[in-house]
């Protein structure tokens, strides 16, 4: 921290604090900046030419569980969790997990816990939710299986098993094929969600996971591939019959259409399409990014179907990443802007707005790996 402003703050009109700032250091103390640390990677591992088991403090990459992007402390997990190959087509992954230390956060969680440090929203009965420290939960199970019968084409399948929270599955196709110098790329997917037994309390505004939610999520993607450049095009739909539900501090959405900065968590009955274009500047050793999407969502005072008040946006996202070389090698500096405005009418109540619509954002961000 060398100048910023007071992240605790709320704001004047709408006693919201800034959803995006005070997420920047620790997201349970805003005025903490100096003890920010915690004991991230400690594992115990073994691994072959075709299988690795890991035990212990650790990041994975799934669908659902994630580190997520562009925060100084990224989502771990503890537990144990296994990668391995079945010949040349197939690869397997799966685990148990039973901490989580969600990003922007220093402490580790049970799993049950790790539920609600972010904003709660409402229930579908449109009263304040209230499961944070309300939960029972063993650990989440994860399973994942990919196929590749071709050069071509890849079929992937995921479970996440939230104990008696939620269960949600995902299956996913991908198609890709060789043209002139170029490569066409295709791909659709499905995620069912269903509740586990009474989805975490049986106090219906306590419980996470709401017993009358039935979520369906549809995907599709088209795009071209030529050289150091993709550009694609994406749909995403979530059905009428419930809100598509996932903890917000274990990771980012799966959705085609997901844009940095903004979710489609706990909202259903949603149209989505986005549009991006990513290249590679070798000589200039830059990354390119430009996307854009409309987002047509229920009401903002929709509780059933919009458990957080955000109206429909437009989205923008611009982001330029220069990797450094020579001495400075493992240095990257990145500028991610992001605009958002609302789509129909703009809502009457600034709570629906602020930070949610018509706002720009800039980040300048350093990383060094090594």
């Amino acid at each position: 921290n060398i100048l910023s402003s007071d992240l605790g703050a709320t704001d004047p009109l709408t006693q919201q604090h800034n959803r995006y700032e005070i997420s920047l250091f620790d997201l349970e103390d805003p005025d903490n900046k100096n003890d920010i640390d915690r004991l991230e990677e400690l594992y115990l591992k073994y691994n072959n030419n075709k299988l690795s088991i890991t035990l212990g403090k650790q990041l994975i990459n799934t669908p659902f569980i994630n580190p997520q992007d562009s925060r100084m402390r990224p989502t771990e997990v503890e537990g144990i969790f296994a990668e391995g190959k079945a010949g040349q087509r197939w690869t397997l992954e799966g685990g148990w997990i039973y901490n989580v230390s969600p990003r922007s956060t220093v402490e580790w969680y049970s799993v049950a816990n790790s539920i609600g440090i972010n904003a709660q929203g409402v229930t579908p009965d449109g009263v304040p939710a209230d499961y944070r420290d309300n939960l029972t939960s063993k650990g989440i199970g994860l399973s994942g299986i990919s196929y590749k019968p071709s050069d071509k084409f890849v079929i992937k399948a995921y479970n996440q098993y939230a104990d008696n929270l939620f269960n949600t599955a995902l299956v996913q196709a991908e198609y890709q094929q060789p043209l002139n110098h170029s490569r066409f790329k295709a791909a659709i997917q499905y995620i069912r969600q269903d509740v586990v037994n009474n989805g975490g309390n049986e106090d219906p505004s306590k419980t996470y996971f709401d017993r009358r939610n039935k979520v369906n999520v549809f995907g599709g993607r088209l795009g071209w591939q030529k050289g150091n450049w993709e550009t694609t095009v994406n749909y995403t739909r979530i059905g009428k019959t419930g809100r598509y539900t996932m903890p917000r501090e274990w990771g980012t959405e799966p959705f085609f259409t997901y844009l940095s900065r903004e979710r489609n968590e706990g909202l259903g009955d949603v149209h989505a399409f986005m549009a991006s274009l990513k290249g590679l500047l070798p000589h200039y050793h830059l990354k390119l990014e430009i996307a854009y999407g409309h987002y047509y969502l229920p009401g903002a005072d929709n509780a059933v179907l919009n458990k957080y008040g955000l109206p429909s946006y437009r989205h923008v996202k611009a982001l330029a990443d220069y990797e450094f070389h020579g001495m400075l090698k493992g240095l990257d500096l990145a500028m991610l802007w992001v605009y958002k405005g609302h789509l129909g009418s703009r809502p009457t109540d600034l709570k629906y707005v602020f930070n949610k619509v018509d706002m720009s954002m800039v980040n300048l961000i350093m990383n060094f790996h090594f």
